[in-house]
């Protein structure tokens, strides 16, 4: 499995191309507008959320609620982009108002490196693409995949477990109370005491023209032994999973199980005992591995967290300097959130998602869904009696 995702925050439309969904795979655009919704909530969010209510157009790929197995093209429509259709305009427009020409480099953001990359004297070129609007097809695509992992019996949750300078407790639920909690909080925190003390920090932080960053988890039940490798750097299920998430807008670090903190602890604190049983077959007496060793799912839960930064649109605006002028300025101010760490656990949840759909189709590689399920279960027959 691959796609690629197209498009400009303001411009008319997003798109998504994903190839290799196996045929025969139950598609629900429901499900994937569910997921568009709760990327979209969230305490902290900004003024764009109340114009975007994002909905999928599915245009390639199904047929009567079925994947065909050819490519999957997806589309959301920008609500807010019929305020801004001589700004994004295709065709050549005269300088002015109508460009709304972007001069003066955010700090933090992708502005003035992209600028100085693609040669572009007008910056908005740059954060169009880069800004995080993108994220929108990413849960879209993460949302198919997450119909894949279903077939399987494969459940995927996120929460949220720091903002700012406030950590949550650390509670253990089984993954569909957990879902459950984390829905109904406007921040995807487990713990109700920490809840309350973000969204006051949120709120302080709104009120002080400032930002918030924090820490998200994704947790993956129901994985078969074996997915990713390690015979090849590229093939490391544990290294595609950084990659994904890093990859989302503003996330700055990635672990895994118990990640950095393995640094300060000796070995027998790290490492996880294997244990078997007729009723289990092969686990671990603790997960501090995440999930993975060796670079390979070992049957147990998989754990992985990201680090976001504060997103470094401030309406009290750092210094940057104009690149016209070369004097100093305050940073232009494109709208935006003052926290947006609940809906990037949502597209954490997403990235994460499609790299276990997409190791999922390498370890059972199949056209349809039901030869793959066939090999899925002659697979676990074959590991319940190593």
């Amino acid at each position: 499995m691959r796609y690629l995702t197209a498009g400009e925050s303001h411009g008319p439309q997003l798109t998504a191309i994903i190839e290799g969904v196996p045929s025969n795979l139950p598609f629900s655009v429901e499900k994937i507008n569910f997921q568009l919704e709760r990327r979209q909530k969230g305490h902290g969010r900004g003024r764009r959320m109340q114009i975007e209510k994002d909905q999928v157009k599915v245009l390639s790929g199904v047929r009567h609620g079925l994947t065909t197995g050819a490519p999957i093209t997806l589309v959301v429509e920008n609500k807010d982009w019929t305020h801004w259709q001589n700004i994004m305009s295709v065709e050549p427009v005269e300088e002015g108002e109508a460009r709304r020409r972007v001069s003066r480099p955010r700090p933090g953001h992708a502005d003035l490196n992209g600028a100085i990359k693609y040669h572009q004297r007008d910056m908005r070129n740059i954060l169009e693409r880069s800004s995080a609007r993108e994220t929108t097809m990413r849960v879209a695509v993460g949302a198919v995949a997450r119909q894949l992992l279903e077939a399987f019996g494969i459940q995927v949750a996120g929460q949220v477990t720091q903002i700012g300078e406030v950590v949550a407790e650390r509670i253990e639920l089984p993954i569909d109370e957990q879902i459950e909690v984390t829905e109904n909080s406007p921040v995807r925190c487990l713990d109700k005491d920490a809840e309350l003390k973000m969204m006051q920090l949120i709120d302080n932080a709104k009120e002080d023209g400032d930002s918030l960053g924090g820490i998200v988890e994704v947790r993956v039940e129901g994985l078969p032994i074996g997915l990713g490798s390690h015979v090849q750097w590229d093939r490391k299920l544990d290294g595609r999973l950084a990659q994904a998430v890093l990859s989302i807008q503003a996330f700055k670090g990635v672990e895994i199980g118990i990640g950095f903190e393995a640094a300060g602890k000796p070995g027998s604190q790290v490492h996880d005992e294997i244990v078997w049983s007729e009723e289990n077959g092969y686990t671990r007496s603790t997960n501090r591995a995440g999930g993975l060793e060796g670079s390979m799912t070992n049957g147990m839960p998989l754990i992985v967290r990201g680090v976001m930064k504060p997103i470094p649109t401030l309406y009290k605006p750092l210094m940057s300097v104009d690149i016209d002028t070369k004097e100093p300025f305050s940073a232009s101010i494109e709208r935006s959130d003052s926290c947006a760490v609940p809906a990037a656990s949502v597209v954490a949840e997403a990235a994460v998602a499609f790299e276990i759909a997409r190791a999922m189709c390498e370890k059972f590689p199949s056209d349809s869904l039901d030869d793959m399920l066939e090999n899925v279960v002659q697979y676990k027959a074959y590991t319940e009696q190593f």
